[in-house]
């Protein structure tokens, strides 16, 4: 058991490490391609491969929608079009100061998606959670204003901003749909919003480039960033989600959802290495966002403990008739 507990601890940092790494990486590619083809170049391959191995693991029925195509499809359009999109635009936006927030921006799915849940599907949140929000986009806010928050007024930098929010909640979205296919496998319902995603992505791409908003990426410029794509489609792509569903179920979900924390980290620590000055107001930021992650989670786990305790007290207790 500790052994199995120490494995998935080992995987859920890898997996979170290998997300931080993306945006390092990520701001040197897009000086040779445009945000949304690096993006869309990058998730092919792992389409692809998730549809091979859920053909050979669960078969043809699997790509079934069975009635769920529009939910799937919305489900895919947040995680693969919005999320995938727009987190590489908005980074691309800001430059070089994007790179740690992208990162952040990831690291507040959790906190996104209460809010999600709050907002959209109309489910009651206590005032201690509104206070972990609240807590959470404090740290985020001096993330991006290094300190300053009259930069928020820039004209420059309000629409990168308002994008990056949109990736994170996209995601949140995306994260949320995959406990409304309970009798579908992780696979199928990963498969499948990819393949639907991506090729929501293709088209927006498409019809981008057709009315010349953004240009096609010359061959010259793929070749430059040949190795970039290669780690991003191996490393952030298929091992990441491979280790974290396993490392899921070692930990269980409410345990690995803690390891997101190591995202941005590994992103200041790479930037550290690639000579870039961490602000110590970016830092602060990074750990309260750190900080409000934990806090919910030991709060998620005191409710489940009071429900289960309640629930064995109702099976326990004499009905009456």
């Amino acid at each position: 058991m500790k052994k199995k507990l120490l494995l998935g601890a080992f995987l859920a940092i890898l997996a979170s490490a290998s997300w931080g790494s993306m945006y390092p990486i990520a701001e040197d590619a897009l000086l040779h391609m445009d945000p949304f083809y690096f993006a869309l170049v990058r998730y092919i391959p792992i389409a692809l491969v998730f549809a091979g191995a859920l053909l050979l693991i669960e078969g043809k029925s699997a790509f079934r929608s069975e009635g769920n195509f529009g939910r799937i499809l919305f489900f895919g359009i947040m995680g693969f079009t919005i999320y995938n999109l727009f987190i590489f635009w908005g980074q691309n936006l800001l430059g070089s100061e994007g790179v740690v927030l992208a990162s952040v921006m990831e690291s507040l799915s959790p906190v996104m998606a209460i809010l999600v849940v709050w907002l959209i599907y109309r489910q009651k949140i206590n005032l201690f959670t509104v206070m972990i929000i609240v807590g959470a986009f404090f740290g985020v806010l001096l993330v991006i204003t290094k300190g300053d928050f009259s930069s928020l007024l820039a004209a420059n930098r309000s629409i990168p901003l308002i994008i990056l929010l949109i990736s994170a909640v996209g995601w949140a979205f995306y994260t949320i749909g995959g406990s409304r296919f309970p009798d579908w496998s992780a696979l199928r319902y990963s498969t499948l919003s990819v393949i639907y995603g991506t090729l929501a992505s293709a088209i927006v791409i498409v019809v981008l480039s057709v009315v010349d908003v953004i240009p096609l990426p010359e061959l010259k410029s793929v070749f430059e960033i040949k190795y970039h794509i290669i780690y991003m489609i191996l490393v952030p792509g298929l091992l990441s989600i491979i280790v974290w569903n396993q490392a899921v179920v070692f930990l269980k979900p409410i345990n690995t959802i803690l390891f997101i924390n190591v995202a941005p980290i590994t992103t200041i620590i790479i930037r550290v290495f690639q000579g870039h000055t961490i602000n110590v107001f970016e830092l602060i930021g990074v750990a309260i966002v750190c900080l409000m992650i934990v806090i919910n989670n030991v709060y998620q786990r005191i409710e489940a403990k009071k429900l289960n305790v309640a629930e064995e007290q109702d099976v326990l207790s004499p009905t009456s008739k």
